[in-house]
Parts: structure tokens; sequence; C-alpha cells
């Protein structure tokens, strides 16, 4: 399969990752904002926890979108994955971001701890991020004319 030729497959992958970086940028924003209102005790706006939720949600979509289409893309050029570090980066990735959501769902005054594993796993998911950009970088070279 001469994927190249299917140029908008990758046009959706660099929508994904910018839109993932986005969102990332907006729940590190909406979550000090949390944080802030917890902290100092003031009234939270009641929109703000679903919005974070949302931007969550779709942000789990979008990386997982993008592991779909790193694997397809992969299979289709190479026939067999592994051909650079970006496949463990995405898929440490993908890890920490449904186990983000994941724990953000489990927060509660009764699981005080579930917080501080959501809030340092944002942290390292920064690493993650920067690290899956620059190896993306190179792997989509290799598929540009």
């Amino acid at each position: 399969m001469n994927l190249p030729d299917f140029i908008w497959l990758w046009k959706i992958a660099a929508w994904s990752m910018g839109l993932s970086l986005a969102a990332y940028f907006l729940l590190g924003m909406s979550g000090i904002w949390m944080s802030y209102t917890r902290l100092f005790q003031q009234q939270r706006p009641s929109w703000l926890r679903p919005l974070h939720y949302l931007i969550g949600s779709v942000m789990v979509a979008l990386v997982l979108l993008l592991l779909a289409i790193g694997i397809i893309g992969t299979l289709g050029h190479y026939g067999s994955l592994g051909h650079s570090p970006h496949l463990p980066i995405g898929l440490a990735v993908v890890a920490l971001v449904l186990l983000s959501a994941g724990s953000a769902t489990q927060i509660s005054p009764r699981r005080p701890w579930v917080r501080y594993l959501h809030i340092g796993t944002n942290i390292v998911l920064l690493l993650g991020f920067l690290l899956v950009s620059l190896t993306g970088w190179s792997v989509v070279q290799k598929y540009l004319p």
C-alpha cells in the first residue's frame, strides 16, 4: 500500500496531534483553575468541571485516533511495527492519557491520593507529549517524498 497517496490520513494525524496538544493545554488551565478555587475555598463555576471532563474525553478520543492511524500507517508502509522509538513512546502516552482519564473519574474526598495520581500523571504526560512529538516528526519525514 502506498500510503503517501493517502495524504488525508497524515492530515488527520497532524490535526489530531495539534488538537491533542491544545486539549492538554486547556485541561491544564482548567485544572489549575479548579485547584485554585479549592485551595482558596472559592466558589467554582458550575460549568468548569463538566468542561474539564468534556475536553479530557475529546483528548482521549484524539489520542486513540492517533494510535489507530499510527498502527495502520506503519503496517501499511512497512508491514510490521517497531521501526522507531515512536512506538513505545506513543504507547506510553496512550497509557498515561488513559491513566489520567481513569483517575479523574475516581477523585473524591474519600480518596485524596487519586487527585495526586491524576496531577502527577499529567505532569509526566507533558514529557510524553514532547517526546512523542519529536519522534513523530522524524517518522513523518520518512513518509514524505
